[in-house]
């Protein structure tokens, strides 16, 4: 592959999982504009999620390469991902979104590590100095709510950014497991399991409408983070991410009507320029 032909593939990446980072801002909107139960909203999310996500691999003729020919990384990819999922969801019900931003920022830090151990792709210091400039934006944003902190909420989150990090890496390794295919098969793993613990037939119709748009933007999320991560690397793709911590506190003004404070736009416009950062190191 020639430079040119790496240096472009390396910019369809950057865009898609910054798209990829721009619907997965929402998640937190979704999930506390509804009523419903965490395990309510999963089985719904993931039911939609893998219908969409099915219905776009069979409009691409693309069934036979995403679901026969996972292999073994794109059934790890699921089971990650759906670890993560469940933890993601349940997090938004038992603290902020600003909590849940925060401890997501950690991704960037430990996908890097994770793929130096693993894989031996060391993070440039470029990547490392946006890391740390984007946990300082995080932290500015939430400083004002870090002592109503839910402990299990945190937690769970926290079990999101890993599964995250380690997803990321995953296709990092293995660039050839494709997207689409494991990101249905994440979502189908919880419905079965969100039927037994959930009473998702029992919320109002309204509510799962709502949901269903929940899966698409999920689906649309799910396979741009796939295909980004596997055109750049770990360190990055998790940092270019976190361009959704910025943009939370954005929907919610208009969406919530909520104004942003101060140290939230300060720390929002420090993760856009760590974000700069990570676009510009192209490894």
């Amino acid at each position: 592959m020639t430079a040119q032909a790496i240096r472009s593939q390396y910019g369809l990446g950057v865009m898609l999982v910054v798209v990829s980072a721009i619907t997965f801002s929402t998640a937190g909107l979704f999930s506390k504009g509804v009523k419903a139960a965490p395990w309510d909203i999963i089985f719904w999310r993931g039911v939609f999620s893998a219908g969409f996500t099915t219905l776009w691999v069979w409009h691409r003729g693309q069934i036979r390469d995403n679901f026969p020919k996972m292999g073994i990384s794109g059934v790890a990819v699921a089971v990650v991902g759906a670890l993560g999922t469940a933890a993601f969801i349940a997090a938004f019900k038992l603290t902020t979104i600003a909590n849940v931003s925060l401890i997501y920022a950690a991704a960037p830090m430990l996908a890097a590590l994770l793929a130096w151990i693993w894989i031996g792709e060391k993070a440039s210091r470029t990547v490392v100095a946006g890391s740390l400039l984007a946990l300082a934006g995080v932290a500015i944003i939430v400083s004002g709510s870090l002592g109503q902190i839910n402990l299990r909420g945190d937690l769970l989150a926290l079990g999101m950014a890993v599964a995250m990090a380690v997803l990321m890496v995953i296709y990092r390794r293995f660039p050839s497991t494709p997207g689409a295919g494991p990101s249905a098969l994440s979502s189908l793993l919880l419905v079965p399991i969100a039927f037994v613990l959930g009473n998702p037939f029992g919320i109002p119709v309204s509510e799962i409408l709502i949901l269903s748009a929940f899966g698409l933007v999920f689906a649309i999320a799910s396979v741009t983070l796939a295909e980004g991560a596997k055109r750049v690397p770990s360190g990055q793709t998790a940092l270019l991410s976190t361009l959704e911590v910025p943009l939370a506190p954005v929907l919610a003004f208009f969406v919530l009507s909520e104004v942003p404070l101060i140290r939230t736009i300060a720390g929002g416009a420090l993760v856009l320029i760590a974000v700069l950062l990570a676009a510009k190191d192209q490894k």
